[in-house]
């Protein structure tokens, strides 16, 4: 027994990877065309995406918000999560990655699903909090790492009572420990004031760059 997180290993990492990840074909065609793009270390692990589809469906996302598409694995892998009559927004300004992250969402066949909105997430999360306060059943955040509170408050606004917010990067490669950077730093504050929250219930998960989970009460 341990009692503490163990040392991800290249072998460790290899059999987390084997048992507890199954990728469809949309999906790892995705993430191998992904892998080609200059900015491919925005892409979240595949053991993460499993993970965040057995999110959705443990909180029964109907309705679903994400802060930061790239090419839309992330929202791929939630959108086959939910059911037929499920919605996603999608947040990102590039749409470049975001006509990669449509054309596969139309092969997987959830592109009635998502609605992607090319605008500031900051813009799109203050007029859907206007409409649709208390509406949502899971967000995801992975995108401008300065802006996380911001897009926490309205995660918290827009999130139904039991819905549940994840916060991506909250490691920051390791940074955060002896954070002397400002991304590190202001990533560090944030967890602390998740971790004090009393709004929530929350956890960190060590899985791939650290993942911030936070259920509104």
């Amino acid at each position: 027994m341990a009692n503490r997180t163990i040392e991800m290993t290249d072998g460790l990492y290899e059999f987390l990877v084997k048992h507890s990840t199954n990728e469809t074909e949309v999906q790892l065609a995705l993430r191998e065309e992904t892998a080609k793009h200059p900015r491919s270390n925005f892409q979240i692990a595949p053991e993460q995406g499993q993970f965040m589809a057995l999110l959705a469906k443990l909180v029964n996302a109907k309705k679903a918000l994400e802060v930061g598409v790239f090419t839309g694995y992330s929202a791929l892998c939630v959108a086959q999560a939910m059911p037929a009559d499920g919605k996603l927004i999608a947040c990102d300004i590039d749409v470049e990655t975001g006509a990669i992250a449509r054309r596969h969402w139309q092969l997987a066949g959830v592109s009635d699903k998502i609605e992607l909105i090319i605008a500031p997430a900051e813009q799109t999360l203050a007029a859907l909090a206007e409409l649709e306060p208390g509406s949502f059943d899971f967000v995801f955040v992975d995108a401008n790492k300065l802006a996380n509170e911001l897009y926490y408050e309205h995660a918290l606004v827009l999130l139904r009572a039991g819905g549940l917010v994840a916060v991506d990067n909250v490691f920051c490669g390791g940074r955060v420990v002896e954070p002397t950077e400002k991304i590190a730093r202001t990533t560090a504050a944030f967890c602390a004031k998740v971790n004090a929250d009393e709004r929530v219930d929350s956890a960190i998960v060590p899985i791939a760059d650290g993942l911030l989970l936070a259920r509104k009460r």
